[in-house]
Order: structure tokens, then sequence, then C-alpha cells
């Protein structure tokens, strides 16, 4: 493993060797769980086929494994029953970095990027029973696809004879120098030359976390018959781009690459999990109507003019044409980008498509969905959309499928375009978390699972009351997508969970409504755990963020930690997700003392209810979760036996000078965009200082872990470091891992694997387990 810590041998002499080696046999039973990540229904001759991309940690090359499995759905309408069968074994795609089956599922893309800077991307078509065709595409074309966050974008036309996609644009010229001192960018053979090397040139600015090293998202199409790759041209280098979709195809009419854009022509913050970086929704015309020809158009001539389809709002992403093809939808984060919160509650909108494609330069924006700010109890809290399905729509052509966070649960949303009713399609007494993975005509299969259970497939068949309201019945499947191993399927077998409202302490009569609700916290735990009177050890989780939120899903490691003997009190403080946009504003200004105080608030609570020994309490938090664990032992320093911090934030102070995110330093700390600089001024740092848990270092008394990312660009480890520095010097217990390959999120096989089972064996030897 590529990591290394302190005072190692001195950690396996007090810990016993047998200690590690058991919990290392269990944790690799919960982190080789596998995971279920898209899938696809096609109807074929013989009925609905099902096809699902998988993926399973591969602890010994430090990767994720990704695989598919296809099978064919029946159903018996006598007793409603849905069985999927399944094909004996799952095809691993290796080597696959993305996956994509055209409209009518009778060709697959496998998209397979290299693993250096020099090898070509690599683009295969796959029919039902061979490799139809194979391209090459050099990196003078273009680097390697975009496959995941907000560049992603892999899409068929209609007609299925070209796929536009987001890649790496070519390398831009860098100067070459020989062996007399001369230079050139033109010469491209140079550099090849004996006596030559290739300078660095010009400095850009890169998206931050996720993406060093990562060139210019740029637009592309290939014909999937000839291989030619087309560098969509019009596009400014200034607009990052990504999420292409193509227009309706009609005869005639002009055929358009819709997609989302991203500006960075001045400074290009850090955009991962950030949703508060502006965007637009661009059109840029691929096909001209009177051309006639089914070509792209020629290299040589003009290229065609951008269009910004959505100039009166601040963002917009995830583009989606609607059945017919007489709207376009698209998500908006409009409230994360005018407030400055990385991410707040987003709203769904459309705009009308012109039927002979030509649009105009002014679009009128309706509103399907808006944000909400104060939810009434037990009613719609808001939109909180990662994504939307390529084909989200049920066969009426004008109801829409999407997954959202309501509360502390991810739940299948039912949106009708026409009357504009919106409803809960997931069971309503469900405390478990669902997402729609796929289509069946008017039934949904959908991915379930809980902090106790596994992922599942289940599958939801339309049922219509008298007034017409659709509502759907949902049915286990008869054979499950996999099995779990039996360690696993023991350890989860006593657990149970129940999510606990949390009134708030310290209410004021400046909060919003929305800002004064209890908030959530849930609460895992064995069914055995009160047997003997004694309350197992309650592990006290906090997400990051700080506008996130942990939902009611399965949690490999958190299952981990559960099923060796820890209680779990998951806290959704406000700020989070899923609560309304007044709960996540109350926030921002207030870190470190309204969150603290949230999370302290359920601790208590907890204790109060006999659910926790509050002998026994630990705190586990990763980034802004790292710093409410580095507050909590600080402000409450005889509270909690031990910690366990994953890139926390410890200093704001010393990071915003260096993170990718400098303005999210500002705005959680005064709750104020506008107060953003680029050179902080005294009373700045001051602020930052006295907000920040490095502030109350003297009080600090818990032995703590602390788990950080070389490669981290959103917290850079000196600011775990220092504060893990300043521990020592004050003579408390520290031990530190460092992963040197390893970003932010610490989520590497091999990275996952090694901190959850040094959580465990630290708690353990706080805990007296």
């Amino acid at each position: 493993m590529d990591s290394y810590g302190t005072d190692t041998v001195k950690d396996l002499d007090q810990t016993s060797e047998e200690e590690y080696a058991t919990q290392s046999k269990l944790i690799k039973e919960f982190i080789t769980i596998p995971s279920i990540d898209k899938a696809w229904i096609f109807n074929s001759g013989s009925g609905p086929q099902a096809m699902v991309a998988m993926s399973q940690a591969n602890l010994l090359a430090n990767k994720r494994r990704k695989f598919m499995l296809s099978g064919h759905i029946s159903k018996e309408s006598s007793n409603l029953s849905v069985n999927f069968h399944w094909a004996p074994f799952p095809v691993e795609m290796t080597g696959a970095s993305a996956f994509a089956p055209s409209p009518s599922g009778l060709k697959l893309l496998v998209v397979r990027n290299p693993d250096d800077k020099e090898s070509p991307t690599k683009f295969e078509i796959w029919s039902s029973s061979q490799l139809e065709k194979e391209f090459h595409i050099p990196q003078k074309v273009h680097g390697s696809v975009y496959v995941d966050g907000w560049f992603e974008g892999i899409s068929w036309n209609s007609d299925e004879t070209c796929v536009a996609y987001v890649a790496e644009e070519p390398s831009l010229p860098k100067p070459t120098f020989d062996h007399l001192g001369y230079y050139t960018k033109d010469n491209v053979g140079l550099d090849k030359a004996i006596g030559s090397w290739k300078g660095q040139g010009d400095w850009e600015e890169e998206w931050g976390e996720a993406y060093a090293g990562k060139r210019q998202p740029a637009l592309f199409v290939i014909n999937v018959d000839s291989g030619e790759v087309e560098h969509i041209k019009g596009v400014p280098r200034s607009i990052s781009v990504g999420q292409v979709v193509w227009s309706p195809s009609s005869k005639g009419v002009a055929e358009y690459l819709v997609f989302a854009g991203w500006l960075g022509d001045k400074r290009k913050f850090g955009i991962k999990y950030c949703y508060n970086r502006p965007c637009s929704i661009y059109a840029i015309k691929f096909r001209d109507a009177s051309s006639g020809s089914d070509e792209p158009k020629d290299d040589a001539k003009e290229a065609f003019p951008i269009h910004n389809l959505t100039k009166s709002i601040s963002s917009g992403f995830s583009p989606l044409f609607s059945k017919d093809g007489k709207f376009l939808l698209f998500l908006s984060a409009k409230t994360a980008v005018d407030s400055g919160a990385h991410w707040g509650t987003e709203s769904l909108h459309k705009i009308n498509w012109p039927s002979d494609g030509k649009l105009s330069e002014s679009t009128d924006i309706v509103d399907l969905i808006p944000v909400v700010n104060c939810p009434d109890d037990g009613c719609f809290p808001g939109l909180y959309v990662t994504g939307l399905l390529s084909d989200p729509w049920l066969s009426d052509g004008h109801t829409l499928m999407l997954s959202s966070y309501w509360h502390s649960c991810r739940v299948i949303l039912s949106l009708n375009m026409l009357s504009g009713e919106l409803s809960r399609a997931s069971p309503n007494d469900s405390d478990c978390s669902w997402s729609v993975l796929a289509l069946d005509g008017d039934d949904i299969v959908a991915v379930c699972s809980s902090p106790v259970s596994v992922p599942e497939i289940k599958y939801g068949k339309k049922v219509v009351d008298p007034a017409g309201r659709p509502s759907w019945q949902w049915l286990d499947i008869q054979n499950p997508i996999f099995k779990s191993s039996e360690k696993v399927t023991s350890g989860l077998s006593s657990l149970e969970f129940k999510i606990l409202k949390v009134p708030i302490s310290n209410v004021s009569e400046c909060l919003t409504k929305g800002a004064k609700k209890p908030i959530e916290a849930i609460y895992v735990s064995s069914s055995k755990s009160k047997e003997n009177g004694i309350c197992d050890p309650l592990a006290v989780i906090v997400h990051g963020g700080p506008h996130s939120i942990a939902p009611c899903s399965f949690s490999k490691t958190l299952a981990y930690l559960s099923s060796i003997g820890y209680s779990l009190l998951i806290v959704n403080y406000r700020g989070s997700l899923g609560f309304g946009e007044d709960a996540l504003q109350s926030l921002p200004g207030k870190v470190g003392s309204q969150d603290v105080n949230d999370v302290l608030s359920a601790v208590d609570h907890a204790v109060e209810m006999g659910l926790a020994d509050p002998s026994r309490i630990t705190v586990l938090g990763g980034s802004h979760g790292g710093f409410l664990t580095t507050h909590l032992i600080g402000q409450a320093p005889n509270k909690f036996v031990a910690a366990a911090a994953r890139n926390p934030v410890c200093n704001l102070a010393s990071m915003v000078g260096i993170t990718d995110i400098p303005d999210w330093c500002f705005f959680e700390a005064y709750g104020d965009r506008t107060r953003y600089t680029e050179a902080p001024s005294p009373e700045d740092m001051s602020r930052f200082h006295q907000m920040s848990p490095i502030s109350h270092i003297s009080k600090v008394k818990t032995p703590t872990l602390f788990l950080l990312g070389t490669m981290d660009l959103r917290v850079p480890i000196s600011n775990g470091i220092q504060y893990v520095r300043a521990l020592k010097e004050k003579g408390i217990e520290v031990k530190v891992l460092v992963f040197p390959n390893d970003n932010h999120p610490l989520d590497r096989p091999q990275t996952d694997y090694e901190s959850f089972l040094n959580i465990a064996v630290w708690f353990n030897k706080y805990c007296k387990l």
C-alpha cells in the first residue's frame, strides 16, 4: 500500500497484530461489495433486456474493476411477479473508461482512454455478437475523453451514425530548444532531434481538484462508420464544455449540438463538488439543413456561430429534450451561483425548441420545479439532483422520472409536465434511499439501499387510480443481482436504523422559519446492543461540504464499523441538502459554531434517549466533516474518547492562499460571496483563524487519527500537518497516515481499505473493544 504512518512499529506493539489481521479480513469483505452504477433497458423481440454496469474494488491493482451483467426480464401478470434472468457470469470491461449503448440498443460504444499522454484513445463499436469497428484517435486530434464529472458527455445521434463527446483538446504548441539555443513553436520534429528539448510554455489555469494535468475540455464528433473525427469549431476556448446532447432530428431542419458550458476566462476555481460555478446551455449547429448532406461540414468552412440559450439565468446544466422534441429542459443551481454556496437547492426549467431549427437570440425560460425555501412539514423540500437519465420519459411523453434528496433519504419523483404535478414514486413509508436506474416502458428499474442493507434492484409497476393519477407498486426481484458473503450477511443481520428528529438549541429570532426546524440524524445500532444493559460505543459521523448530505443509503465502510460493534449517529446538520434553501443558507457565516452546536445537540439527544454511553463516544469526518471533527474535540474536549479526521480543514487562514476554492473560505466565514479577494486583508486572516479549529487547539485532549492525501488540491496536506504538529507540541496522542498518490476523497481502493482498518483499530483502542 502506498502510504506511510508515524510510529507504526510502536502502534503494532501496543495493539496486537492479531487484531489487525482479523479486522483486515473482515473489512476486505465489505470493501469488495460491488456497486450498481448504471442500467439500460432494451426491448427486443423476446421481451425487455436489462444491461447493468457494475464496479468492484480491485485491491491488488488499486483500481475499480468494471463489469457488465445482462439479463432477460420476465413478468407474471397473474401474481405481479418480476424476475431478472441474469447471464451466468458478468463480462469484465477490462481497460474500459466508459460505455454508451446506442438508442436502439443494437450498438455499444466502448471508450478506452490511454494511461499516458502519448498513446491514442480507442473507440470500439460492438454489435450483439462481435466487435464491428475499432478506431485509434491520436493525441494530435485530442486527448482522453471526459467520462465523469461536470464535463462528461457521450451522445449518439438519432440515426446512430455519429457520436458527440467531450475530450481534452490537443496539446498547445510548446517552445523547443536545440543545442544552438534556438527555439521554435512550429517545428514539430525538432524536439525529436538529438541535442534538443521541449520547454514548458505558458502556464494555464486548470479546474482544480481531480482535474490536475487535464487539458481544456472540447467538443468532438466521430463518424462511427468511417472513424473520421471532427473538432467542433466555433466554441471559444474560454468555455469549457460538457454534457453534450443532439437536437431532435427532422428532415430539412438544421441539426444542433446542445451542451453545458462553464466560463473560465479569468480564474478557474475548483469545480468538483461545486455547483456555484456560472454555466449556461449553449447550442451550435452541426449540420446545416440546406447542405443536404449527411457528412459534417468541411474543416475549411467557416465555423457556425454559438448560441447561449440561457442568458437570463446564472446556471444551466444537464440539457435534456422532451420526448416530442418541442422543449429543452435543464437543471439550474442558480441559488448556489447567486449566493456563493458550493451547492444549493436546484430548480428545473424548460425552453421552447423551434420546430424549424432556427434559434432566436432571446428565449423565454419557464419554471417547472422552482426553488423551495421553507417546505411545510411532510411536503416536497426542494430539488437536489446530480443529473438526469438520458431517457427519463414515460410512454405518455410528458411524465419525467428523476431522483432527488428528500431530507435524509433519496427518493424517486414523478413530474407531469402538463399539469405540473410532482409526486413521490418511491414508497412514501420507506426510510431507505431509492434511485431510478432505467425505465422499462412505464415501469421503473431502481436501486434501493439503507445503512443496514446492501444495494438491491427493485421493480416498480405502474398503476393508475380512478382519477388517472399514477403510482408504482414496488416488487422485489426473485434473483438478486449479487449475493453478499456470509461474513457481510452475518455482520448486517442484527443491525437496524432509524431517523431521529433533533430539536435545535439556541433558537435565534433572526433565523428564518426553515432554519428553526429540527435537524435529522440517522441512528444505526445492533438489535442486541442493549441486551446486557450496556450501550455499544457510538461513532458520530459528520459529512463534508458543508452543503452536502449523508443519506440513508448503504456505505461499505460505515457498515463495516457497525458490524464490529459500533452504533452510528450520522448527523445532517443545518446547511445540509434536502431540507430547503432557508436551512441551507442559515450556516454560511456561522461555520464552526452553528454546525458544531447541531452535532452536539444530536449527541446529547442520543444520550438522553439512552442510545449512547457518554463515556464511549468517538467522532469521524472528512473535509468539512474533518473541520467539524477538529472543532468538536477543541470545543467539547471531554465529549469524545477518540477522533479520526480525513483531509480536514483545520486552518482557513493557511488554506485560503493555496486551495483551489479560496472563495469557499470567504463565503463560509462571512456568509457573503462579495467579500472574496485574491489578496486577503489582515482582518480577513484574523476572522479565518478565529473560525478555524486551530483557534481551539489549547483545549484539545482527544487522541486523534489523521488520514491525509498528498495530491489534495482542495484542502492541501499542509493544513492537516500544521494541526498535527500543534497537537504533538501539546503532547496529545496522534497517529498520521499519508497517502502520497491520493487527492481529496481518499477513495482509491487500497486507501479506503487501510483508512478504515486503522480507524477501527484506533477507535477500538480507546473504546476498549
